[in-house]
């Protein structure tokens, strides 16, 4: 396969019918979310909302029923992600497990493990973090030396997750570490399945700038984890993890964050008093909302291109990280070109919701090229893939 392949994406009338069911559905079930909440996307949290999508059928949706899944199609689930982020809906309870950890089980896991932890995740009630960075090593995951000791019986582990993303909430953390200490970078990497109620492990707060307890830091005090925690075979870890990074890089999330300030933005444009229709700011903020309107569409595209290739079993890892890297410079650059358009003095308690918005998205934007992998390994990645380095 040529290294550029975006596929076209396949149409359906279901999956364009089920987008009307689920606006419904929104629209009564988070009618009163005010706006700057909307603005946190996939990082506002809330259980009972997300047992409720489950008990819709939109959790773990193309997984097979024997799990607890609804065996429907890539496309039909990518229509309802886009449809709960562009809503701003507070998805952050079930969106790691069913994103990335429940696949990872379901490619890797034992069937003691699936059949264990699949179910729960597709009911809405077993919620998930990821064990991939550390103090030491961020988006350069082959640094990581964070080391599972085999013993009799299983493994001890000692080191520290770091900005593990609602892990003071999470049930289970996959681990990602070394089982080798004397691999280098990518060898001798594993993963494991870690209950986060097991001895020996603390979760402490990591506060942003926002003022938001999102992220955390997970240590592991001598923790040990039986061999039946481990995840397909020793050593598989690398193969593992970049297989779920594609999945965690490619989706709709990757540009929608700013998503709601585009919405303000529009808003605006279709109240202004007709006194106002000739003002200074109107032309800017029209051409804006083209120019941006434009470049959500082709994301979007190729965002769905690459549901199309892990619907089809491959790995477009390249193609990830391209819609990743476009994906946060567009949302980093939304609050900033929005905020000259619009001459608003953001405030998040502001009773303007334009300026409430914005205030949200400049406290979290900075995050938008870290979460992820940052910019510089998504560059690398590409200029790899395209046989550049």
């Amino acid at each position: 396969m040529n290294a550029l392949t975006f596929p076209t994406p396949a149409s359906s009338e279901a999956a364009e019918a089920l987008r009307a069911e689920v606006r419904a559905f929104l629209a009564e079930t988070i009618a009163d979310r005010p706006p700057h909440k909307r603005a946190e996307t996939w990082f506002g949290f809330d259980a009972g909302f997300s047992e409720k999508l489950a008990a819709k059928g939109w959790v773990a949706m193309t997984w097979p029923k024997r799990y607890g899944g609804h065996e429907r199609s890539a496309l039909e689930r990518y229509v309802v992600l886009e449809e709960l982020l562009a809503a701003g809906a507070p998805v952050a309870a079930h969106w790691i497990a069913d994103r990335q950890s429940g696949p990872t089980l379901m490619k890797f896991g034992t069937e003691r493990q699936k059949a264990d932890i699949l179910p729960r995740i597709a009911a809405g009630k077993c919620f998930f973090c990821i064990g991939m960075s550390e103090p030491d090593a961020g988006s350069d995951l082959a640094a990581v030396r964070m080391l599972a000791r085999k013993v009799e019986g299983g493994y001890v582990v000692n080191g520290t997750k770091l900005w593990t993303s609602f892990g003071h909430h999470a049930h289970y953390m996959i681990l990602f570490c070394r089982t080798d200490p004397a691999s280098q970078r990518q060898e001798g990497t594993s993963q494991f399945l870690v209950d986060l109620a097991t001895p020996g492990i603390s979760i402490k707060p990591i506060v942003d700038i926002s003022g938001s307890h999102h992220f955390n830091e997970v240590h592991f005090t001598d923790v040990f984890l039986s061999d039946d925690a481990i995840i397909g075979a020793p050593g598989n870890g690398w193969q593992q993890v970049t297989s779920e990074l594609a999945l965690e890089r490619s989706g709709p999330e990757r540009f929608l964050s700013s998503f709601e300030l585009l919405v303000r933005l529009v808003a605006w444009l279709q109240s202004r008093p007709e006194s106002q229709a000739e003002s200074q700011a109107e032309p800017q903020a029209e051409a804006l909302v083209g120019r941006l309107v434009a470049h959500l569409a082709v994301l979007r595209r190729l965002s769905r291109s690459v549901a199309t290739l892990l619907e089809n079993g491959e790995n477009p890892g390249l193609q990830a990280a391209i819609v990743k890297d476009l994906g946060a410079t567009l949302e980093q650059e939304m609050p900033e070109v929005i905020r000259h358009v619009l001459a608003l003095e953001p405030m998040v308690e502001s009773p303007d919701p334009a300026a409430a918005v914005l205030a949200q998205l400049i406290l979290s934007a900075p995050g938008f090229s870290l979460r992820g992998g940052t910019r510089e390994i998504l560059r690398g990645i590409i200029a790899r893939g395209l046989g550049l380095r």
